[in-house]
């Protein structure tokens, strides 16, 4: 077996436009394509951030998932920053709330979460 990287991640919004704005002009992803697709009644948004893509979608009355306490399932998805204390800087000063920078007591990295509109924990890492 031969894998190289993780190509994407999917995220279902519940209310699409909030969380393309949030993705998009927010955090600065940029848009590949997005197309409606009618049978679904349903928007698929491609994002770029570097070699890997985010795949955001629309569904009408998506279920809710539950992410906090700790459950089974992809419990966060992360971003690599090469300056975390200006990065959380630039998210504060767009409204988006930060934890604490925190250090990893394995491998001394530096790291804090935030959420995207939907509340899914997304973690910052350098």
């Amino acid at each position: 077996m031969n894998l190289k990287h993780i190509h994407h991640v999917a995220i279902i919004a519940s209310d699409y436009e909030k969380s393309k704005h949030f993705y998009t002009e927010l955090l600065g992803l940029e848009i590949i394509r997005e197309n409606y697709r009618e049978e679904r009644d349903s928007y698929k948004l491609d994002l770029k951030i570097g070699d890997s893509e985010i795949e955001l979608f629309s569904f009408p009355n998506p279920p809710k998932r539950q992410s906090g306490p700790e459950s089974v399932g992809l419990r966060h998805l992360c971003f690599y920053a090469d300056d975390i204390e200006e990065t959380v800087k630039e998210l504060n000063q767009k409204g988006i709330e930060t934890e604490p920078i925190r250090i990893d007591e394995f491998t001394g990295g530096k790291y804090t979460f935030f959420k995207d509109p939907d509340g899914l924990p997304l973690e910052l890492h350098e």
